[in-house]
């Protein structure tokens, strides 16, 4: 009966080929407009570190004196001072846990490379990165805790430096010279691009990772500059370390609901303890979000993609609603043979089915027309400057979710006009006839 359904279905579609090119159209124009806001909003709000997010955390505390940032409790600061970031590191029970910052610095290629001098952006953390963001290696491993304490000279680089360094060899053991110094490289990453760059969301939210990562204590005793954002509540000294400046991010790892409640209470105690001390001005004011809360409190998907999206969906909706009027007048078109059908017998099930699964291969054309556009949009989209322009892609999943939402919307605009059409009365048409 089905096979019987979709001849009558396409013979109905060629007898007006006009109406049904521009049914099509009109459905395909939805579909690619919003699917391609979707796949882009989908990109940017996605999880970057799925079954490990809520594990992992951002602590704030609040150094600011009362006169700076406006009367009452506002929100407390992102970035921590280089006090609080030590006192957090070494008080705070995390499992992991690991300050940064993000330097800016020269590159001197190897003896005998052709290559000229260059900047790259680096990481400057503690080894916990690695292993708490799990990020992978495609030679070495990152360096121990020693190295951390010890402040050694060593480095961790990517992918791209290497290949750009070293042609993509296995370059652990041998040297780079960055910012003027020396570091025996220890290891080499594999493609890793979290999105969005949750770390660091103060630089590019959505850009690549660092090229070169080094020891945080190695980055002070070496004096490396910090590249990122540095809010200063006081006056800066000559030695940023002891100036009331905000310039680190911390991440830490809190294994269970229970850990991350007594982080907390850390913190609150914490900033206690320091406002008796004199040094915070304001009382325990203090947050520890999961990665997920952080990404949401920075509101880190700009509001143009989200804005576009809902227009996009609007725009779908009056494609839908365009449809269903073509289908009306389509199908009250045809009354006369449905009446004749209905006179000969066929139940108004019938003719509801038959209509629908013509709709449905109206939505089925849309849709693969719909899919071609969602990818000129996305190509479109990759054409612009943003930072996340280039991570437009349809993904597999986005690819069902554009063929399923066309065949919905095709179904909904038929359900009316198949269901107006079933009820025409077939005496009056044969009467008429």
């Amino acid at each position: 009966m089905i096979a019987y359904y979709l001849r009558l279905a396409l013979r109905a579609l060629r007898n007006s080929p006009v109406l049904t090119a521009l049914m099509v159209l009109a459905l395909a124009v939805g579909i690619g407009a919003s699917m391609t806001m979707l796949t882009v909003l989908h990109v940017l709000s996605g999880d970057p570190l799925p079954g490990r997010s809520a594990h992992l955390y951002y602590p704030q505390v609040d150094p600011r004196p009362l006169a700076h940032g406006g009367n009452g409790k506002p929100e407390p600061p992102g970035l921590l001072t280089y006090i609080d970031a030590e006192n957090l590191l070494h008080q705070g029970k995390a499992a992991r846990a690991a300050m940064m910052y993000q330097g800016y610095n020269v590159v001197q290629p190897p003896a005998g490379s052709v290559l000229h001098p260059f900047m790259v952006n680096s990481r400057l953390t503690g080894g916990d990165f690695f292993s708490m963001f799990e990020v992978p290696f495609r030679y070495g491993a990152p360096w121990p805790a020693a190295d951390d304490a010890g402040a050694a000279h060593v480095a961790v680089i990517s992918q791209r430096l290497d290949r750009k360094l070293f042609g993509g060899a296995d370059s652990v053991g041998r040297m780079l010279n960055y910012g003027g110094h020396s570091f025996r490289i220890v290891g080499v990453l594999a493609h890793w691009r979290p999105v969005p760059r949750f770390y660091d969301l103060d630089s590019s939210r959505y850009g690549e990772v660092e090229q070169v990562f080094i020891p945080f204590n190695t980055a002070r005793a070496l004096d490396i500059s910090v590249s990122g954002t540095t809010n200063c509540y006081g006056k800066p000294g000559k030695n940023l370390d002891t100036s009331p400046c905000g310039f680190i991010q911390m991440w830490v790892q809190l294994d269970s609901a229970k850990a991350a409640a007594d982080y907390k209470r850390f913190l609150v105690n914490y900033s206690a303890q320091q406002h008796a001390a004199g040094r915070f001005q304001r009382p325990s004011n203090v947050r520890r979000d999961d990665l997920m809360q952080w990404l949401a409190y920075n509101h880190v998907v700009p509001d143009d993609v989200r804005m576009q999206a809902w227009l996009a969906l609007g725009f779908l909706l009056v494609c839908v609603v365009n449809t269903v009027g073509l289908l009306l007048a389509k199908f009250l078109r045809r009354s006369n043979e449905i009446g004749v059908r209905r006179a000969l017998g066929a139940s108004r099930s019938s003719i509801f089915a038959q209509l629908l699964i013509e709709a449905g291969m109206i939505g089925a054309a849309g849709a693969l027309l719909g899919l071609l556009l969602t990818w000129l949009g996305l190509w479109l989209v990759r054409q612009q400057p943003s930072d996340y322009a280039s991570l437009a892609h349809l993904e597999p999943a986005m690819l069902v979710a554009t063929l399923a939402l066309a065949l919905f919307a095709s179904l909904v605009a038929g359900l009316l006009p198949a269901w107006r059409a079933c009820l025409i009365a077939p005496a009056l048409q044969l009467k008429s006839s």
